[in-house]
Protein backbone atom coordinates (compact mmCIF):
# COMPACT_ATOMS: atom_id res chain seq x y z
CA UNK A 1 0.00 0.00 0.00
CA UNK A 2 1.41 3.29 -1.05
CA UNK A 3 1.95 6.03 1.49
CA UNK A 4 0.46 9.67 1.09
CA UNK A 5 2.85 12.48 0.80
CA UNK A 6 2.40 16.11 2.10
CA UNK A 7 1.96 17.82 5.51
CA UNK A 8 -0.33 16.28 8.06
CA UNK A 9 -3.17 18.46 9.77
CA UNK A 10 -1.99 20.16 12.92
CA UNK A 11 -5.52 21.39 14.24
CA UNK A 12 -4.52 25.09 14.24
CA UNK A 13 -6.54 27.95 12.52
CA UNK A 14 -4.64 29.79 9.78
CA UNK A 15 -3.65 33.40 10.59
CA UNK A 16 -5.86 34.93 7.86
CA UNK A 17 -8.96 33.26 9.22
CA UNK A 18 -8.13 34.32 12.72
CA UNK A 19 -7.73 37.97 11.66
CA UNK A 20 -11.04 37.86 9.83
CA UNK A 21 -12.86 36.59 12.87
CA UNK A 22 -11.23 39.22 15.07
CA UNK A 23 -12.26 42.01 12.70
CA UNK A 24 -15.85 40.80 12.58
CA UNK A 25 -15.92 40.70 16.37
CA UNK A 26 -14.69 44.25 16.66
CA UNK A 27 -17.22 45.45 14.08
CA UNK A 28 -20.06 43.71 15.93
CA UNK A 29 -18.93 45.27 19.18
CA UNK A 30 -18.84 48.76 17.64
CA UNK A 31 -22.26 48.26 16.09
CA UNK A 32 -23.58 47.18 19.46
CA UNK A 33 -22.13 50.26 21.15
CA UNK A 34 -23.44 52.62 18.46
CA UNK A 35 -26.84 50.92 18.44
CA UNK A 36 -27.04 51.16 22.22
CA UNK A 37 -26.11 54.82 22.09
CA UNK A 38 -28.76 55.49 19.46
CA UNK A 39 -31.28 53.65 21.58
CA UNK A 40 -30.38 55.78 24.61
CA UNK A 41 -30.48 59.02 22.64
CA UNK A 42 -33.46 58.39 20.40
CA UNK A 43 -35.37 55.91 22.48
CA UNK A 44 -34.76 56.70 26.11
CA UNK A 45 -33.22 60.20 25.65
CA UNK A 46 -31.62 59.96 29.09
CA UNK A 47 -29.87 63.29 28.68
CA UNK A 48 -32.87 65.07 27.18
CA UNK A 49 -30.93 65.80 23.99
CA UNK A 50 -33.89 65.15 21.70
CA UNK A 51 -36.12 67.29 23.86
CA UNK A 52 -33.53 70.06 23.91
CA UNK A 53 -33.24 69.93 20.14
CA UNK A 54 -37.01 70.06 19.79
CA UNK A 55 -37.20 73.02 22.15
CA UNK A 56 -34.72 74.90 19.99
CA UNK A 57 -36.97 74.34 17.01
CA UNK A 58 -40.13 75.53 18.78
CA UNK A 59 -41.43 79.06 18.63
CA UNK A 60 -44.40 80.47 20.57
CA UNK A 61 -47.21 82.86 19.75
CA UNK A 62 -49.37 84.32 22.53
CA UNK A 63 -53.11 84.05 22.02
CA UNK A 64 -54.61 86.83 24.16
CA UNK A 65 -57.66 86.07 26.27
CA UNK A 66 -60.63 88.31 25.67
CA UNK A 67 -61.11 90.65 28.62
CA UNK A 68 -64.56 90.40 30.13
CA UNK A 69 -67.11 93.14 29.61
CA UNK A 70 -68.53 95.50 32.23
CA UNK A 71 -72.31 95.76 31.98
CA UNK A 72 -75.03 97.81 33.63
CA UNK A 73 -77.99 96.18 35.37
CA UNK A 74 -79.86 95.83 32.07
CA UNK A 75 -76.94 94.33 30.18
CA UNK A 76 -75.91 97.58 28.47
CA UNK A 77 -72.19 97.34 27.65
CA UNK A 78 -70.12 99.91 29.54
CA UNK A 79 -66.76 98.37 28.65
CA UNK A 80 -65.75 95.57 26.33
CA UNK A 81 -62.70 94.29 24.50
CA UNK A 82 -62.04 93.60 20.86
CA UNK A 83 -59.33 91.13 19.89
CA UNK A 84 -57.20 92.60 17.15
CA UNK A 85 -53.92 91.52 15.56
CA UNK A 86 -50.75 93.13 14.27
CA UNK A 87 -49.09 91.62 11.21
CA UNK A 88 -45.35 91.35 11.87
CA UNK A 89 -42.65 90.33 9.38
CA UNK A 90 -39.10 89.09 9.85
CA UNK A 91 -37.79 90.74 6.67
CA UNK A 92 -34.50 88.83 6.74
CA UNK A 93 -36.21 85.43 6.69
CA UNK A 94 -38.87 86.45 4.18
CA UNK A 95 -36.43 88.11 1.79
CA UNK A 96 -34.21 85.00 1.67
CA UNK A 97 -37.14 82.68 1.01
CA UNK A 98 -37.74 82.02 -2.67
CA UNK A 99 -40.06 79.03 -2.22
CA UNK A 100 -41.74 77.33 0.70
CA UNK A 101 -43.97 74.36 1.36
CA UNK A 102 -47.55 74.75 2.50
CA UNK A 103 -49.65 72.05 4.14
CA UNK A 104 -53.01 71.97 2.39
CA UNK A 105 -55.80 72.40 4.94
CA UNK A 106 -57.83 69.23 5.42
CA UNK A 107 -55.38 67.18 3.35
CA UNK A 108 -52.19 65.38 4.27
CA UNK A 109 -50.42 66.97 1.33
CA UNK A 110 -47.73 69.59 0.80
CA UNK A 111 -47.65 72.04 -2.08
CA UNK A 112 -44.77 74.25 -3.17
CA UNK A 113 -45.46 77.99 -3.16
CA UNK A 114 -43.27 80.78 -4.48
CA UNK A 115 -42.62 83.89 -2.40
CA UNK A 116 -44.25 86.13 -5.02
CA UNK A 117 -47.36 83.98 -4.99
CA UNK A 118 -47.52 84.13 -1.17
CA UNK A 119 -47.13 87.92 -1.17
CA UNK A 120 -49.87 88.30 -3.79
CA UNK A 121 -52.22 86.12 -1.69
CA UNK A 122 -51.39 88.11 1.45
CA UNK A 123 -51.98 91.41 -0.36
CA UNK A 124 -55.41 90.17 -1.37
CA UNK A 125 -56.26 89.30 2.24
CA UNK A 126 -55.04 92.68 3.49
CA UNK A 127 -56.55 94.68 0.65
CA UNK A 128 -53.13 96.13 -0.11
CA UNK A 129 -51.27 96.70 -3.34
CA UNK A 130 -49.00 93.70 -3.95
CA UNK A 131 -45.99 95.87 -4.89
CA UNK A 132 -46.40 98.01 -1.74
CA UNK A 133 -46.62 94.87 0.38
CA UNK A 134 -43.54 93.41 -1.30
CA UNK A 135 -41.57 96.52 -0.31
CA UNK A 136 -42.84 96.24 3.27
CA UNK A 137 -41.75 92.62 3.72
CA UNK A 138 -38.36 93.07 2.03
CA UNK A 139 -35.40 94.34 3.99
CA UNK A 140 -33.07 93.59 6.89
CA UNK A 141 -35.32 94.18 9.94
CA UNK A 142 -36.10 91.17 12.13
CA UNK A 143 -39.26 92.86 13.41
CA UNK A 144 -41.36 95.12 11.24
CA UNK A 145 -45.10 95.78 11.68
CA UNK A 146 -46.83 95.62 8.33
CA UNK A 147 -50.44 96.14 9.44
CA UNK A 148 -52.33 96.83 12.67
CA UNK A 149 -55.81 96.35 14.07
CA UNK A 150 -56.63 93.26 12.01
CA UNK A 151 -59.86 91.43 12.85
CA UNK A 152 -59.77 87.75 13.92
CA UNK A 153 -61.17 86.46 10.62
CA UNK A 154 -58.40 88.26 8.72
CA UNK A 155 -55.78 86.86 11.09
CA UNK A 156 -57.11 83.35 10.50
CA UNK A 157 -56.79 83.73 6.72
CA UNK A 158 -53.24 85.05 7.10
CA UNK A 159 -52.18 82.13 9.32
CA UNK A 160 -53.42 79.64 6.73
CA UNK A 161 -51.07 81.14 4.12
CA UNK A 162 -48.09 79.86 6.18
CA UNK A 163 -45.70 82.41 4.67
CA UNK A 164 -42.18 82.21 6.19
CA UNK A 165 -41.17 85.16 8.34
CA UNK A 166 -44.72 86.47 8.70
CA UNK A 167 -46.63 86.09 11.98
CA UNK A 168 -49.55 87.77 13.74
CA UNK A 169 -49.49 89.20 17.26
CA UNK A 170 -52.72 89.39 19.19
CA UNK A 171 -53.60 92.61 21.00
CA UNK A 172 -56.65 93.50 23.06
CA UNK A 173 -58.37 96.79 22.31
CA UNK A 174 -60.56 98.11 25.16
CA UNK A 175 -63.61 100.14 24.15
CA UNK A 176 -66.00 102.19 26.32
CA UNK A 177 -69.12 102.76 24.19
CA UNK A 178 -70.81 105.22 26.58
CA UNK A 179 -67.84 107.51 27.05
CA UNK A 180 -67.89 109.34 30.37
CA UNK A 181 -71.11 107.71 31.65
CA UNK A 182 -69.97 106.09 34.93
CA UNK A 183 -66.41 106.70 33.73
CA UNK A 184 -64.87 106.93 37.19
CA UNK A 185 -66.71 103.83 38.35
CA UNK A 186 -65.66 101.76 35.34
CA UNK A 187 -62.04 102.89 35.41
CA UNK A 188 -59.56 102.35 32.59
CA UNK A 189 -56.50 100.32 31.61
CA UNK A 190 -52.98 101.47 32.30
CA UNK A 191 -51.24 99.85 29.33
CA UNK A 192 -54.09 98.42 27.35
CA UNK A 193 -53.94 95.33 29.53
CA UNK A 194 -53.92 96.07 33.28
CA UNK A 195 -56.76 97.74 35.21
CA UNK A 196 -55.74 101.13 36.52
CA UNK A 197 -58.84 102.51 38.26
CA UNK A 198 -62.41 101.68 39.23
CA UNK A 199 -63.92 98.28 38.49
CA UNK A 200 -61.23 97.67 35.87
CA UNK A 201 -58.69 97.74 38.71
CA UNK A 202 -60.46 95.91 41.52
CA UNK A 203 -61.86 93.18 39.25
CA UNK A 204 -58.79 92.97 37.01
CA UNK A 205 -58.00 89.30 37.63
CA UNK A 206 -61.52 88.09 36.86
CA UNK A 207 -61.90 90.36 33.86
CA UNK A 208 -58.50 89.48 32.41
CA UNK A 209 -58.80 85.70 32.14
CA UNK A 210 -55.74 83.68 31.05
CA UNK A 211 -53.86 84.00 27.77
CA UNK A 212 -53.38 80.95 25.56
CA UNK A 213 -50.46 80.07 23.30
CA UNK A 214 -49.58 78.31 20.04
CA UNK A 215 -46.32 76.36 19.77
CA UNK A 216 -45.01 75.32 16.35
CA UNK A 217 -41.79 73.89 14.98
CA UNK A 218 -39.32 75.74 12.77
CA UNK A 219 -36.31 74.44 10.89
CA UNK A 220 -32.68 75.56 10.96
CA UNK A 221 -33.47 78.05 8.21
CA UNK A 222 -36.08 79.74 10.41
CA UNK A 223 -38.99 78.48 8.33
CA UNK A 224 -42.01 76.80 9.82
CA UNK A 225 -42.00 73.04 9.33
CA UNK A 226 -45.39 72.30 7.70
CA UNK A 227 -45.70 68.80 9.19
CA UNK A 228 -43.89 69.67 12.41
CA UNK A 229 -45.28 69.81 15.93
CA UNK A 230 -48.15 72.29 16.33
CA UNK A 231 -49.66 72.63 19.82
CA UNK A 232 -52.53 74.94 20.76
CA UNK A 233 -53.48 76.01 24.29
CA UNK A 234 -56.72 77.97 23.93
CA UNK A 235 -57.07 81.19 25.93
CA UNK A 236 -59.51 81.33 28.84
CA UNK A 237 -61.55 84.46 28.37
CA UNK A 238 -62.31 86.68 31.35
CA UNK A 239 -65.66 86.97 33.10
CA UNK A 240 -68.14 89.77 32.53
CA UNK A 241 -69.01 91.96 35.51
CA UNK A 242 -72.62 93.10 35.79
CA UNK A 243 -73.14 96.23 37.90
CA UNK A 244 -76.26 97.43 39.70
CA UNK A 245 -76.11 100.77 37.86
CA UNK A 246 -78.79 101.89 35.46
CA UNK A 247 -76.81 103.64 32.71
CA UNK A 248 -79.76 105.83 31.66
CA UNK A 249 -80.30 107.11 35.20
CA UNK A 250 -76.53 107.43 35.65
CA UNK A 251 -76.38 109.68 32.58
CA UNK A 252 -79.33 111.75 33.84
CA UNK A 253 -77.74 112.21 37.28
CA UNK A 254 -74.37 113.18 35.78
CA UNK A 255 -76.02 115.83 33.63
CA UNK A 256 -77.99 117.14 36.61
CA UNK A 257 -75.05 117.49 38.98
CA UNK A 258 -72.75 118.90 36.29
CA UNK A 259 -75.31 121.56 35.43
CA UNK A 260 -75.83 122.51 39.09
CA UNK A 261 -72.11 122.59 39.78
CA UNK A 262 -71.42 124.78 36.75
CA UNK A 263 -74.30 127.08 37.64
CA UNK A 264 -73.04 127.68 41.18
CA UNK A 265 -69.30 127.52 40.46
CA UNK A 266 -68.77 124.54 42.78
CA UNK A 267 -65.47 122.66 42.87
CA UNK A 268 -67.23 119.33 42.51
CA UNK A 269 -70.57 117.66 43.00
CA UNK A 270 -72.02 114.22 43.73
CA UNK A 271 -75.37 112.50 43.31
CA UNK A 272 -76.11 109.00 44.61
CA UNK A 273 -79.28 107.01 43.95
CA UNK A 274 -79.75 103.86 46.02
CA UNK A 275 -82.52 101.26 46.10
CA UNK A 276 -83.52 101.21 49.77
CA UNK A 277 -84.91 97.66 49.53
CA UNK A 278 -81.78 96.02 48.13
CA UNK A 279 -78.89 98.39 48.79
CA UNK A 280 -78.26 98.45 45.04
CA UNK A 281 -76.53 101.58 43.80
CA UNK A 282 -78.54 102.75 40.80
CA UNK A 283 -76.43 105.82 40.07
CA UNK A 284 -73.24 107.38 41.48
CA UNK A 285 -72.64 110.58 39.54
CA UNK A 286 -69.58 112.80 39.76
CA UNK A 287 -68.85 116.07 38.03
CA UNK A 288 -66.07 116.07 35.41
CA UNK A 289 -66.42 112.32 34.99
CA UNK A 290 -63.54 110.91 32.91
CA UNK A 291 -64.02 109.22 29.56
CA UNK A 292 -62.13 105.90 29.96
CA UNK A 293 -61.31 106.01 26.25
CA UNK A 294 -59.06 108.99 27.05
CA UNK A 295 -58.90 109.56 30.83
CA UNK A 296 -56.06 112.04 30.49
CA UNK A 297 -58.51 114.69 29.30
CA UNK A 298 -59.55 115.34 32.92
CA UNK A 299 -57.40 116.11 35.94
CA UNK A 300 -56.15 113.17 37.99
CA UNK A 301 -58.23 114.32 40.97
CA UNK A 302 -61.42 113.85 38.92
CA UNK A 303 -60.74 110.29 37.79
CA UNK A 304 -61.95 108.55 40.95
CA UNK A 305 -65.38 108.17 42.53
CA UNK A 306 -65.88 110.91 45.10
CA UNK A 307 -69.03 109.22 46.34
CA UNK A 308 -66.72 106.81 48.17
CA UNK A 309 -63.35 108.57 48.28
CA UNK A 310 -64.24 112.07 49.55
CA UNK A 311 -64.88 112.36 53.28
CA UNK A 312 -66.16 115.67 54.69
CA UNK A 313 -68.21 117.01 57.56
CA UNK A 314 -71.81 116.11 56.65
CA UNK A 315 -73.50 118.91 58.56
CA UNK A 316 -77.16 118.81 59.54
CA UNK A 317 -78.06 115.60 57.66
CA UNK A 318 -76.51 113.96 60.75
CA UNK A 319 -79.37 115.26 62.88
CA UNK A 320 -81.41 112.34 61.58
CA UNK A 321 -79.11 109.99 63.52
CA UNK A 322 -79.48 112.09 66.66
CA UNK A 323 -83.27 111.95 66.39
CA UNK A 324 -83.24 108.17 65.78
CA UNK A 325 -80.98 107.62 68.80
CA UNK A 326 -83.18 109.75 71.07
CA UNK A 327 -86.32 107.90 70.02
CA UNK A 328 -84.76 104.42 70.20
CA UNK A 329 -83.27 105.14 73.64
CA UNK A 330 -86.63 106.42 74.87
CA UNK A 331 -85.20 109.86 75.53
CA UNK A 332 -87.58 111.77 73.27
CA UNK A 333 -90.40 111.50 70.76
CA UNK A 334 -91.22 113.49 67.60
CA UNK A 335 -93.70 115.72 69.45
CA UNK A 336 -91.64 116.37 72.59
CA UNK A 337 -91.30 120.13 73.06
CA UNK A 338 -88.21 122.20 73.79
CA UNK A 339 -87.92 125.87 74.74
CA UNK A 340 -85.25 127.29 72.47
CA UNK A 341 -83.62 130.67 73.10
CA UNK A 342 -82.01 132.71 70.28
CA UNK A 343 -78.72 131.03 71.19
CA UNK A 344 -77.96 128.18 73.53
CA UNK A 345 -74.94 127.87 75.84
CA UNK A 346 -73.90 124.66 77.58
CA UNK A 347 -70.59 123.90 79.35
CA UNK A 348 -69.22 127.22 78.10
CA UNK A 349 -70.05 126.38 74.46
CA UNK A 350 -72.54 128.60 72.63
CA UNK A 351 -74.61 127.44 69.66
CA UNK A 352 -76.87 129.39 67.34
CA UNK A 353 -79.03 128.72 64.28
CA UNK A 354 -78.74 129.71 60.64
CA UNK A 355 -81.68 132.11 61.03
CA UNK A 356 -82.53 134.68 63.70
CA UNK A 357 -85.40 133.87 66.06
CA UNK A 358 -86.64 134.68 69.51
CA UNK A 359 -87.39 132.19 72.23
CA UNK A 360 -89.56 129.46 70.67
CA UNK A 361 -91.38 126.33 71.71
CA UNK A 362 -90.40 123.69 69.16
CA UNK A 363 -91.13 120.01 68.77
CA UNK A 364 -88.35 117.56 67.99
CA UNK A 365 -89.93 117.32 64.53
CA UNK A 366 -89.77 121.12 64.25
CA UNK A 367 -86.12 121.16 65.33
CA UNK A 368 -85.22 118.87 62.42
CA UNK A 369 -87.74 120.44 60.07
CA UNK A 370 -85.98 123.78 60.44
CA UNK A 371 -82.52 122.32 61.08
CA UNK A 372 -81.93 124.06 64.41
CA UNK A 373 -78.56 123.50 66.07
CA UNK A 374 -79.80 124.93 69.38
CA UNK A 375 -82.59 122.40 69.66
CA UNK A 376 -80.42 119.51 68.46
CA UNK A 377 -77.84 120.18 71.16
CA UNK A 378 -80.53 120.65 73.82
CA UNK A 379 -82.25 117.38 72.90
CA UNK A 380 -78.97 115.55 72.30
CA UNK A 381 -77.82 116.29 75.85
CA UNK A 382 -80.18 113.53 76.91
CA UNK A 383 -77.73 111.07 75.36
CA UNK A 384 -74.45 110.39 77.12
CA UNK A 385 -71.21 110.97 75.24
CA UNK A 386 -70.80 107.21 74.90
CA UNK A 387 -74.32 106.86 73.49
CA UNK A 388 -73.69 109.60 70.94
CA UNK A 389 -70.56 107.79 69.75
CA UNK A 390 -72.22 104.36 69.78
CA UNK A 391 -75.17 105.51 67.68
CA UNK A 392 -72.98 107.16 65.09
CA UNK A 393 -71.05 103.91 64.89
CA UNK A 394 -74.24 101.83 64.67
CA UNK A 395 -75.32 103.89 61.66
CA UNK A 396 -72.04 103.04 59.92
CA UNK A 397 -70.11 106.24 60.51
CA UNK A 398 -66.41 105.39 60.59
CA UNK A 399 -67.05 102.17 58.64
CA UNK A 400 -66.08 102.17 54.96
CA UNK A 401 -68.69 100.53 52.71
CA UNK A 402 -67.12 97.86 50.49
CA UNK A 403 -68.65 98.18 47.02
CA UNK A 404 -65.67 96.97 44.99
CA UNK A 405 -64.07 100.34 44.29
CA UNK A 406 -60.54 101.45 45.24
CA UNK A 407 -59.63 104.10 47.83
CA UNK A 408 -62.89 103.87 49.77
CA UNK A 409 -62.85 106.33 52.68
CA UNK A 410 -63.93 105.33 56.16
CA UNK A 411 -64.08 108.94 57.36
CA UNK A 412 -63.19 110.03 60.87
CA UNK A 413 -65.13 109.17 63.99
CA UNK A 414 -62.97 110.05 66.99
CA UNK A 415 -63.64 107.98 70.15
CA UNK A 416 -65.84 109.77 72.68
CA UNK A 417 -63.10 109.95 75.31
CA UNK A 418 -61.02 112.05 72.90
CA UNK A 419 -63.70 114.64 72.13
CA UNK A 420 -63.03 118.18 73.27
CA UNK A 421 -65.60 120.35 75.05
CA UNK A 422 -67.20 121.52 71.82
CA UNK A 423 -66.93 118.38 69.70
CA UNK A 424 -69.06 116.36 72.11
CA UNK A 425 -71.98 118.56 71.03
CA UNK A 426 -71.12 119.33 67.40
CA UNK A 427 -71.18 115.64 66.49
CA UNK A 428 -74.93 115.81 67.15
CA UNK A 429 -75.37 118.03 64.10
CA UNK A 430 -72.63 116.67 61.81
CA UNK A 431 -69.52 118.65 62.70
CA UNK A 432 -66.37 117.23 64.26
CA UNK A 433 -66.97 114.02 62.29
CA UNK A 434 -66.33 113.20 58.63
CA UNK A 435 -67.85 110.65 56.30
CA UNK A 436 -68.37 109.89 52.63
CA UNK A 437 -71.59 110.57 50.76
CA UNK A 438 -72.16 106.82 50.51
CA UNK A 439 -71.96 106.49 54.30
CA UNK A 440 -74.66 109.14 54.67
CA UNK A 441 -76.85 107.42 52.09
CA UNK A 442 -76.41 104.10 53.90
CA UNK A 443 -77.59 105.68 57.17
CA UNK A 444 -80.74 107.06 55.52
CA UNK A 445 -81.34 103.72 53.78
CA UNK A 446 -81.51 102.17 57.23
CA UNK A 447 -84.40 104.44 58.20
CA UNK A 448 -86.13 103.94 54.84
CA UNK A 449 -85.84 100.15 55.23
CA UNK A 450 -87.63 99.97 58.58
CA UNK A 451 -84.44 100.17 60.63
CA UNK A 452 -82.53 97.43 58.76
CA UNK A 453 -79.16 98.48 57.34
CA UNK A 454 -78.19 96.87 54.03
CA UNK A 455 -74.65 97.19 52.79
CA UNK A 456 -74.47 99.07 49.48
CA UNK A 457 -74.08 96.90 46.37
CA UNK A 458 -72.41 97.92 43.13
CA UNK A 459 -71.39 94.52 41.70
CA UNK A 460 -74.45 92.40 40.99
CA UNK A 461 -73.01 89.28 39.32
CA UNK A 462 -70.22 87.64 37.34
CA UNK A 463 -70.92 86.03 33.98
CA UNK A 464 -68.65 83.25 32.70
CA UNK A 465 -67.77 82.98 28.98
CA UNK A 466 -70.27 80.12 28.67
CA UNK A 467 -73.07 82.41 29.88
CA UNK A 468 -73.33 81.07 33.43
CA UNK A 469 -74.23 83.93 35.78
CA UNK A 470 -73.15 83.92 39.41
CA UNK A 471 -74.95 86.42 41.65
CA UNK A 472 -72.90 88.22 44.28
CA UNK A 473 -74.47 87.43 47.64
CA UNK A 474 -75.50 90.51 49.65
CA UNK A 475 -73.44 91.26 52.74
CA UNK A 476 -75.17 90.56 56.06
CA UNK A 477 -77.80 93.10 57.09
CA UNK A 478 -78.31 94.38 60.61
CA UNK A 479 -81.22 95.83 62.57
CA UNK A 480 -80.03 99.24 63.78
CA UNK A 481 -83.28 100.64 65.18
CA UNK A 482 -86.74 99.18 65.57
CA UNK A 483 -89.39 99.37 62.88
CA UNK A 484 -91.35 101.72 65.13
CA UNK A 485 -88.42 104.10 65.59
CA UNK A 486 -87.71 104.07 61.85
CA UNK A 487 -91.33 104.98 61.12
CA UNK A 488 -91.25 107.91 63.54
CA UNK A 489 -88.06 109.23 61.96
CA UNK A 490 -89.64 108.84 58.52
CA UNK A 491 -92.54 111.00 59.71
CA UNK A 492 -90.08 113.64 60.95
CA UNK A 493 -88.31 113.69 57.58
CA UNK A 494 -91.56 113.89 55.63
CA UNK A 495 -92.79 116.71 57.85
CA UNK A 496 -89.60 118.63 57.04
CA UNK A 497 -90.92 118.73 53.46
CA UNK A 498 -94.62 119.24 54.17
CA UNK A 499 -94.29 121.61 57.17
CA UNK A 500 -90.62 122.55 57.42
CA UNK A 501 -88.14 124.45 55.28
CA UNK A 502 -87.49 121.85 52.54
CA UNK A 503 -90.70 122.40 50.57
CA UNK A 504 -88.83 122.67 47.26
CA UNK A 505 -88.00 118.94 47.52
CA UNK A 506 -91.69 118.01 47.14
CA UNK A 507 -92.74 115.92 44.12
CA UNK A 508 -96.27 116.02 42.72
CA UNK A 509 -98.03 112.74 43.36
CA UNK A 510 -95.40 111.30 45.68
CA UNK A 511 -94.75 111.63 49.38
CA UNK A 512 -91.17 112.71 50.09
CA UNK A 513 -88.99 112.92 53.20
CA UNK A 514 -85.70 114.80 53.26
CA UNK A 515 -83.01 116.55 55.29
CA UNK A 516 -80.55 119.24 54.28
CA UNK A 517 -77.00 119.74 55.49
CA UNK A 518 -74.39 122.50 55.46
CA UNK A 519 -70.87 122.38 56.85
CA UNK A 520 -67.69 124.37 56.68
CA UNK A 521 -65.09 123.01 54.28
CA UNK A 522 -61.48 123.34 55.47
CA UNK A 523 -58.93 124.67 53.01
CA UNK A 524 -56.87 122.13 51.11
CA UNK A 525 -53.61 123.30 52.70
CA UNK A 526 -55.01 122.41 56.13
CA UNK A 527 -53.80 125.71 57.61
CA UNK A 528 -56.12 128.46 56.44
CA UNK A 529 -59.31 127.84 58.35
CA UNK A 530 -62.15 127.07 56.01
CA UNK A 531 -62.55 127.91 52.32
CA UNK A 532 -66.26 127.56 51.73
CA UNK A 533 -69.12 125.23 52.51
CA UNK A 534 -70.33 121.76 51.65
CA UNK A 535 -74.06 121.85 50.89
CA UNK A 536 -76.21 118.74 50.64
CA UNK A 537 -79.69 117.28 50.68
CA UNK A 538 -80.64 113.64 51.18
CA UNK A 539 -84.11 112.18 51.06
CA UNK A 540 -86.36 109.23 50.29
CA UNK A 541 -89.56 108.49 48.38
CA UNK A 542 -92.31 107.48 48.25
CA UNK A 543 -92.93 107.65 52.00
CA UNK A 544 -95.80 105.13 51.76
CA UNK A 545 -93.03 102.51 51.35
CA UNK A 546 -89.69 104.18 50.62
CA UNK A 547 -87.99 102.80 47.53
CA UNK A 548 -85.16 105.18 46.68
CA UNK A 549 -82.61 107.29 48.53
CA UNK A 550 -81.13 110.27 46.68
CA UNK A 551 -78.38 112.54 47.96
CA UNK A 552 -77.03 115.66 46.23
CA UNK A 553 -73.75 117.25 47.39
CA UNK A 554 -71.94 120.37 46.22
CA UNK A 555 -68.46 121.29 47.39
CA UNK A 556 -67.72 125.01 47.92
CA UNK A 557 -70.41 126.54 45.71
CA UNK A 558 -70.05 130.28 45.17
CA UNK A 559 -72.34 132.88 46.66
CA UNK A 560 -74.31 133.10 49.89
CA UNK A 561 -74.83 129.62 51.32
CA UNK A 562 -78.27 130.66 52.55
CA UNK A 563 -79.38 131.32 48.98
CA UNK A 564 -78.26 127.91 47.73
CA UNK A 565 -80.77 125.10 47.59
CA UNK A 566 -80.35 121.58 46.25
CA UNK A 567 -84.08 120.85 46.44
CA UNK A 568 -84.82 121.22 42.71
CA UNK A 569 -81.93 118.96 41.72
CA UNK A 570 -82.99 116.37 44.28
CA UNK A 571 -86.57 116.57 43.02
CA UNK A 572 -85.48 116.16 39.40
CA UNK A 573 -83.31 113.08 40.00
CA UNK A 574 -85.75 111.43 42.42
CA UNK A 575 -88.60 111.98 39.94
CA UNK A 576 -86.54 110.39 37.18
CA UNK A 577 -85.77 107.36 39.36
CA UNK A 578 -89.46 106.89 40.23
CA UNK A 579 -90.41 107.10 36.55
CA UNK A 580 -87.62 104.80 35.40
CA UNK A 581 -88.74 102.05 37.74
CA UNK A 582 -92.48 102.69 37.33
CA UNK A 583 -93.06 103.33 41.01
CA UNK A 584 -96.73 103.99 41.58
CA UNK A 585 -97.79 107.38 43.00
CA UNK A 586 -98.54 107.68 46.70
CA UNK A 587 -102.04 106.97 47.94
CA UNK A 588 -101.79 107.68 51.69
CA UNK A 589 -101.90 111.03 53.41
CA UNK A 590 -98.49 112.62 54.07
CA UNK A 591 -97.15 113.12 57.60
CA UNK A 592 -97.62 116.65 58.89
CA UNK A 593 -96.07 116.69 62.34
CA UNK A 594 -96.43 120.06 64.15
CA UNK A 595 -93.24 122.09 64.11
CA UNK A 596 -94.22 124.22 67.12
CA UNK A 597 -95.67 123.34 70.50
CA UNK A 598 -99.44 123.83 70.58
Amino acid sequence: MAQRTGKAKSGKVPNATRRLRLGLGIMLTLLLVVGGKLFLVQGLDVGGMAEAALNKRMTQTVLPAERGSILDSNGVVLANSLIRYNLVVDQVTNTKTEKFWRLVEGQDKLVEVTRDQGISELALVLGMDADELRKAVTGESKYYIVAKDLKPDVEDRISKLQIPGIVTEGVSKRVYPNGSVAGGIIGFLQDGYTGQAGIEQTQDKLLKGADGKRLFEIGADGLRIPVGLDELTPPQDGKDVRLTLNSDLQYFAQQAIQSQSDKLGAEWGIIIVMDAKTGNLIAMADTNSPDPNDPGLVAAKDRGVRSVTAAYEPGSVEKMITAAALIEEGKSSPLDTFTLPPSYTVDGQTFSDSFAHGTEERTLAGILGWSMNTGTVMAGQRLSKEQRFDWLQKFGIGEAPDVGLPATASGILTPADQWDDRQEYTVLFGQGVSQSTLQTVRAFQTIANNGVMLQPRLIDSYISPDGTEEKVAPQPSRQVVSDNTAQQVQDILESAVTEGQIKDAAIDGYRVGAKTGTSESPCDDGKSGFCGYTASIVGMAPMDDPRFIVEVVLQRPKGSIYGITQGPVFRSVMSQALRTYNVQPSTGEPARLPQYAK
